[in-house]
């Protein structure tokens, strides 16, 4: 099975894309910072991101939600997000990459787990807060930037998706899966 990442920044459409695709028949694996969050701030955590240990809590999970469907059949898989994503995102937050996370980034580059072409989607334009998003456009820009320079730096391509319907964005993915 092919596993292909998507990523970008917040409010750039990556749960859209990844329901359509799933409506459409295709494995997806679920995104877990925004789940991280939920929980958390149902604990009573009201900003979650302000804890180091809030990184490793998303990779634990974006490991066991790999692992689980690691055995599921099919051509293709997509990934909302991956354990690079979470460095990038320790990154941003000015945390150190934690020894569990470095060693899930080990596992992903020594067992090759996804596709070396990684969805880049890019952002909309503009940004609609919720809960767990609560970063300005400004932001969401400069973390953009960064999750594309996080993946370059671990030997990853970007395949541009630029911004425009939600059908155009999912042929243009659907295209370059199925190619290669």
């Amino acid at each position: 099975m092919r596993r292909f990442i998507l990523t970008g920044a917040p409010g750039s459409g990556k749960t859209a894309i990844i329901r359509q695709l799933e409506l459409e028949g295709f494995r997806v694996v679920e995104e877990t910072a925004t789940d991280v969050i939920a929980l958390w701030q149902a604990r009573g955590v009201a900003e979650p991101w302000t804890h180091p240990s809030f990184i490793d809590a998303i990779a634990a999970l974006q490991r066991q939600r790999q692992v689980r469907e690691a055995h599921e059949t099919g051509e293709v898989q997509f990934h909302d997000r991956s354990a690079i994503c979470t460095a990038a995102l320790a990154v941003y937050l000015g945390y150190p990459l934690s020894d569990m996370l470095v060693r899930e980034l080990q596992r992903i580059a020594t067992e090759t787990i996804y596709q070396k072409q990684v969805f880049f989607i890019q952002h909309l334009g503009f940004l609609t807060p919720t809960a767990a998003r609560r970063i300005s456009l400004e932001e969401a820009l400069r973390f953009e930037h960064v999750h594309a320079e996080t993946y370059r730096n671990h030997g990853f391509a970007l395949v541009p998706i630029a911004p425009g319907s939600l059908v155009d964005r999912v042929e243009a993915i659907k295209r370059v899966a199925r190619s290669g």
